[in-house]
C-alpha cells in the first residue's frame, strides 16, 4: 500500500475532509447574502459535506462543486447525483468553468494559498460575487513549541492579521472574519477518530505509520487547539 492509498483508505468514508459544520456554512452564507438563483461554487469540495447546505441556498440556482480527487466525486455523484442543481467535476479549484455569485472554500485555500487563488477566483465572479473560505492560523502571540513544531508542515500558516493582510494585499475588501467554533473541529476529528480505531488492529505498516501521524493531529489539537484555529473569512474584490 503506498502513502496515497493509505490516506485514502483512512479518509474514504468520512463525511468532511476538514473542520467544519452547518453553523459554520450558515455564518457564511448569511454574510455573502447569495441570491436564491445563484450560482455556488464549492471550491476544493472533498466528499462533499457542505453541498447540501449551498444547495439549499439557492433553491432556484446551481452548486458546481470541484475537486481534484475523482473518488470524491464519484462519492459525491452517488449521493447528491438526483439533484438537477449540482455540477460535480473533476478539475483544479483554481480553474472552474463560467461565473458564480459564490465561491466557498472550507479548509482547503492553503493548496493554492491566499496570494493565488484570490486573483484566479476574481475573473470568475459575478458583479457583486464574494468569496468565503476558512485558512489555518496561529490565534496567539506565542504558541506552544509542541503546536509549533507539528504546523511547520504548513510553512505559509500566519495570525488573523496576516491572513486578513493577504486578503488586502490581493486586492479585496474583507467584509466580515471570524474563528471557526470548536464545535466545526470536533464535526471532523471525532468521526476521524473513531475511524482510526475502527483501522488500527489490521493496519499494515504503511497504514499503521498514516494512522499514527494523524492521531497525531487529533491530540496536538486536544491539547493545544485553543492556540489555533481556522479563520473564516468572507471578502469581495475591490472595484
Amino acid at each position: 500500500m503506498t502513502p496515497e492509498d493509505a490516506f485514502f483508505t483512512l479518509h474514504s468514508t468520512l463525511e468532511r475532509e476538514g473542520p467544519g459544520d452547518d453553523e459554520s456554512l450558515a455564518w457564511a452564507l448569511g454574510v455573502a447574502q447569495v441570491p436564491p438563483s445563484g450560482r455556488v461554487l464549492d471550491a476544493g469540495c472533498g466528499p462533499g459535506a457542505d453541498v447540501a447546505g449551498l444547495l439549499a441556498a439557492v433553491p432556484d440556482g446551481q452548486v458546481v462543486a470541484m475537486d481534484l480527487h475523482q473518488p470524491y466525486i464519484d462519492e459525491l455523484v452517488a449521493r447528491l447525483g438526483v439533484d438537477a442543481r449540482l455540477r460535480a467535476v473533476p478539475g483544479d479549484m483554481r480553474a472552474p468553468e463560467g461565473m458564480f455569485d459564490l465561491i466557498w472554500c472550507a479548509g482547503a485555500i492553503y493548496n493554492a494559498g491566499i496570494a493565488e487563488a484570490l486573483p484566479a477566483w476574481r475573473s470568475h465572479l459575478k458583479p457583486g460575487g464574494r468569496v468565503a473560505f476558512s485558512d489555518l492560523g496561529w490565534r496567539i502571540d506565542n504558541p506552544p513549541l509542541e503546536a509549533r513544531e507539528f504546523w511547520t508542515r504548513y510553512p505559509a500558516m500566519t495570525d488573523r492579521a496576516g491572513i486578513l493582510a493577504q486578503v488586502e494585499a490581493a486586492g479585496w475588501r474583507v467584509l466580515a472574519d471570524r474563528w471557526l467554533p470548536e464545535a466545526g473541529w470536533s464535526a471532523y476529528y471525532e468521526p476521524l477518530a473513531a475511524r482510526l480505531a475502527h483501522l488500527r488492529a489490521e493496519a499494515e505498516p504503511t497504514l499503521a505509520g498514516i494512522l499514527d501521524e494523524e492521531a497525531r493531529e487529533i491530540d496536538i489539537w486536544r491539547r493545544h487547539g485553543s492556540s489555533y484555529g481556522y479563520l473564516q473569512v468572507v471578502a469581495e474584490p475591490l472595484a
